[in-house]
């Protein structure tokens, strides 16, 4: 600590260069954690999955229904404990563009599978007692102004006409990265208004099995069990399931991987070669250093410090500006249901800068721990 002073000294001999040199460490870490943000984003379904959940669709498509019939039937399976459905609803509210998922739940089920969600008891139960109630997410509620008792009129598109909706609950999530911005409302309400042909259909089931229950097993009975109906069933984990669609858009892992890797070998290169010149620039102060009794090692030490300290203070403010961005929620409208910088993003981030410098400083302190008194004052 006590050569602080002096570390900060010789950065401040070249501002423009010292600020241009933060600068690009700055946008490098804001540009990586930015990248881990929106992978997490994509990978979030995936990232908050129920462990003790199965999902169960139709084995043609998810966008075919399941009869309502097989509710219990399914939770006669060895190994279920519970069973929920829900319907994917596709209305719009005012506009198109004001896009956030809609779900026909059931009420007296869906509250004990997705437990990761919070809704105060008094704002559920005026839920259960308005069969036009509907509980949204507190990131929807907030991007559009939605409080508890406010009325919602949204366009039914899957199933036409004209829908209007009591706001009796905002949820919340018991961890940073749950899905807050889905519009819940209840089963029986879309069975009364909606086709004769959607009446005693459902989109989906959720299972929750029994603690200890084998998932593979559990998905194998239910999916016997409509075997050759004329309603087949693909049943899987909801991490599995989360999965697919994060395949379909391509391997985002490699894709933020290359992405990065180019990033940080260029900051390699311009921290590199900022250190190399600003330790050519002081080959006499060097050997003046030395002169005066600075061993191999403790101007080693120094360099090596300059070049870590410029990676701390770019990283810092890199990583700070990508937390404060996310802080201000999506950006995208929700095309990203979590928008959330999580910890790991951003130990993985200070790492990467540190290790940055520790590379880009290595060569220069080096050549200024081998540097020969009696040759650099010749230079001079």
């Amino acid at each position: 600590m006590k050569f602080l002073p002096l570390l900060f000294a010789n950065l401040l001999r070249r501002k423009v260069r010292t600020i241009l040199t933060v600068g690009s460490f700055a946008v490098a870490l804001f540009l990586f954690c930015l990248l881990v943000t929106i992978r997490a984003a994509f990978t979030q379904g995936v990232d908050v999955a129920g462990a003790d959940r199965l999902l169960v669709i139709n084995k043609v498509s998810m966008i075919q229904p399941l009869p309502i019939a097989y509710r219990d039937r399914i939770q006669r399976q060895p190994g279920v404990k519970e069973v929920t459905w829900a319907n994917w609803f596709g209305g719009v509210y005012q506009d198109e563009k004001n896009f956030f998922a809609q779900f026909a739940i059931d009420q007296e089920t869906y509250r004990n599978i997705y437990t990761e969600f919070l809704v105060p008891e008094d704002q559920w139960k005026a839920f259960l007692a308005d069969k036009q109630g509907a509980v949204v997410g507190k990131a929807t509620a907030d991007r559009f102004g939605f409080k508890v008792g406010d009325r919602v009129p949204i366009q039914g598109a899957i199933f036409p006409g004209d829908w209007e909706f009591n706001v009796r609950g905002i949820y919340t999530g018991r961890r940073p990265n749950d899905d807050l911005t889905q519009f819940w409302f209840r089963w029986d309400y879309l069975k009364e208004q909606a086709p004769p042909w959607a009446q005693n259909n459902v989109g989906w089931y959720t299972v929750r099995m029994e603690p200890g229950a084998d998932p593979v097993q559990v998905a194998r009975a239910v999916d016997e069990g409509f075997a050759n109906s004329a309603w087949e069933t693909r049943t899987q984990s909801e991490a599995t399931f989360m999965a697919s669609f994060v395949e379909q858009m391509g391997n985002i892992g490699f894709l933020m991987a290359a992405i990065g890797s180019v990033v940080f070998f260029t900051l390699l290169l311009v921290t590199g070669n900022s250190m190399a010149i600003s330790v050519r620039e002081r080959t006499g102060e060097l050997a003046v250093l030395k002169t005066v009794g600075f061993g191999d090692r403790a101007v080693l030490a120094l360099v090596m410090g300059e070049s870590l300290l410029l990676a701390l203070l770019g990283g810092t403010l890199g990583i700070g500006l990508a937390k404060a961005f996310t802080l201000a929620g999506d950006p995208t409208n929700g095309m990203l249901v979590s928008f959330y910088l999580p910890p790991w993003g951003i130990a993985t981030g200070a790492a990467l800068a540190l290790a940055v410098g520790l590379l880009a400083g290595l060569l220069p302190a080096v050549a200024a721990m081998r540097l020969q008194v009696v040759e650099a004052l010749r230079r001079l």
